[in-house]
């Protein structure tokens, strides 16, 4: 059976906006009604398929915030466009490309989204998913308690260039012992990577089971050779661009898995 590519969008029915904190402003899309999920888009930024993916969280009742963090918004992936976006992902101060035990600045901006948002929506808290450069922003927003359903797609940074960066989470000592303690205190975390997927080592999710024990859920779609999915070893974008979008395939029940998620953390 073919493959069914993953929906894409457009921004025309989005609002945007800008979002300031500490003198730090970014612009934010909007849309939706009922509880909030912070949207973090992959390299290149905000692509069709990411605004296809939002709308799909719209559709199931939430308010979706998309923040623009790099790239220019609804503009097609092509193979350049994506090499210069990552290329200005890691020479910016605000994300640790390479650095091991250590949180992105960009947390300072995005744990204040995150915090606004629950106020402008209300709710237990709100939910977050970063994906593949973005994938574990989600785990370093859930510091103050805003976010309770917090969504790991494809977490490659820090990249896993050198031996020491592939358990690396992303976190400093400090933030990673706050997320154990939301953990703790009920707040689960879920994770998602295609297994042969190399940017995204399964020793980072090693390192997340070890940590957080029974509060890290973790669903690795099998990407060996000959799978039953048909996912080649290079898959990565779990909920865009290798998402086979056909019910009952690995990677549907994945997405599935991932939207009952959000549902029960910000839907009790």
């Amino acid at each position: 059976m073919a493959k069914v590519a993953a929906p894409s969008g457009s921004l025309d029915s989005w609002t945007l906006s800008p979002f300031s904190h500490a003198g730090n402003t970014k612009n934010i899309y909007r849309k939706g009604t009922g509880p909030g999920i912070v949207v973090i888009a992959e390299i290149p930024g905000i692509h069709p398929q990411v605004i296809g993916f939002a709308d799909r969280l719209v559709d199931a009742g939430f308010t979706v915030v998309m923040p623009v963090l790099f790239g220019t918004p609804g503009r097609d992936v092509t193979n350049g466009y994506a090499a210069k976006s990552m290329a200005q992902g890691c020479v910016s101060r605000e994300f640790m490309t390479w650095a091991t035990g250590t949180t992105s600045p960009i947390m300072e901006w995005l744990r204040p989204l995150a915090a606004w948002l629950h106020d402008e929506c209300g709710g237990p808290g709100v939910g977050a998913i970063g994906m593949c450069f973005t994938g574990g922003f989600a785990l370093g927003m859930m510091t103050d308690g805003h976010v309770v359903a917090p969504v790991l797609s494809q977490p490659s940074l820090p990249l896993p260039i050198r031996k020491k960066a592939k358990p690396d989470v992303g976190l400093s000592p400090t933030d990673l012992a706050k997320v154990k303690e939301r953990v703790a205190g009920g707040c689960q975390v879920l994770g998602m990577r295609f297994t042969h997927d190399s940017i995204v080592p399964v020793e980072r999710f090693d390192t997340l089971r070890r940590e957080l024990g029974d509060g890290f859920i973790a669903i690795e779609i099998d990407s060996s050779p000959g799978n039953p999915g048909g996912h080649t070893k290079k898959a990565h974008s779990v909920v865009t661009g290798d998402l086979d979008d056909q019910p009952g395939t690995p990677s549907r029940d994945a997405f599935d898995q991932m939207m009952a998620f959000f549902a029960e953390r910000l839907k009790p």
